[in-house]
C-alpha cells in the first residue's frame, strides 16, 4: 500500500470524518440520556411552575366551584364545589402588566358561540380591527366564553392555538377550545374567580 492515502485524506474521507467528530455529541447525548431525561424540561415556558395546587390558600369556601388563575405560571386552576373535580389548564395571559387585573372577581355569565367587539381601547391601538366578529371559526373568543363582573374581562377559548401558554392578550384569560367546553360545562355563573 501506498504511503501517500494515509497521510492525504481525500474529500470524501474528510467531510465523513467530519461529521463524525461533530454528530458524535448529539448522538452520545441522545443515546445516554434518553431513558432517564425527561422531555419536558427541554420545554421553555412555564413546565417549572405548572403544577397542582390546593384551593384552600386562596379561597375560604368552595361555595359554586372556584377558578384561580395564576398569571405567573399561565394556569387555569378548577375545582367543584364538592371537591370532586380538579382541573389544570395551560392558558394566556394578557400581553401587558397594564393590561393585566388581579384579584376576586365572579362568572357573571355563560355564553357558547360568543360573538365579538374589540374595547374601545383596542379599537383606538389597532384601528383596522373588525368592530364586530359573530361566533364561528374566525372569532378571537373561540368557542365558548366566560364572562366576569369586570367590564371586558372574560375567560374564553380562542381560535388561534399558538396564543396559549403565552403573553398574548388584551387582557383576557385564553384556553383551548376543548378545555374552554370542558370548564364551561363544569363552572356556574357565581363561580368565584381569583387571579393572582
Amino acid at each position: 500500500m501506498s504511503k501517500k492515502l494515509f497521510e492525504t485524506p481525500t474529500r470524501r474521507a474528510f467531510l465523513a470524518g467530519s461529521a463524525a467528530v461533530l454528530g458524535t455529541p448529539a448522538l452520545a447525548q441522545t443515546q445516554a440520556g434518553q431513558a432517564e431525561r425527561d422531555p419536558s424540561l427541554s420545554v421553555r415556558r412555564n413546565i417549572s411552575s405548572f403544577r397542582t395546587l390546593d384551593w384552600r390558600p386562596y379561597f375560604s369556601d368552595l361555595k359554586k366551584g372556584a377558578v384561580l388563575v395564576d398569571l405567573d405560571s399561565r394556569a387555569v386552576h378548577y375545582w367543584s364545589e364538592d371537591e370532586t373535580i380538579y382541573k389544570l389548564y395551560p392558558s394566556s395571559i394578557p400581553l401587558t402588566e397594564d393590561l393585566t387585573r388581579r384579584g376576586r372577581t365572579s362568572v357573571t355569565q355563560k355564553v357558547d358561540g360568543p360573538s365579538w367587539r374589540p374595547t374601545p381601547s383596542m379599537l383606538k391601538r389597532n384601528p383596522e380591527w373588525p368592530k364586530f366578529i359573530g361566533p364561528g371559526p374566525e372569532n378571537p373568543l373561540g368557542t365558548h366564553a366566560l364572562y366576569l363582573s369586570w367590564t371586558y374581562y372574560r375567560i374564553h377559548g380562542t381560535h388561534d392555538t399558538r396564543k396559549i401558554g403565552r403573553k398574548s392578550s388584551n387582557g383576557c384569560i385564553g384556553l383551548y377550545n376543548e378545555h374552554i367546553a370542558e370548564l364551561f360545562g363544569m363552572a356556574k355563573v357565581g363561580t368565584q374567580v381569583l387571579l393572582i
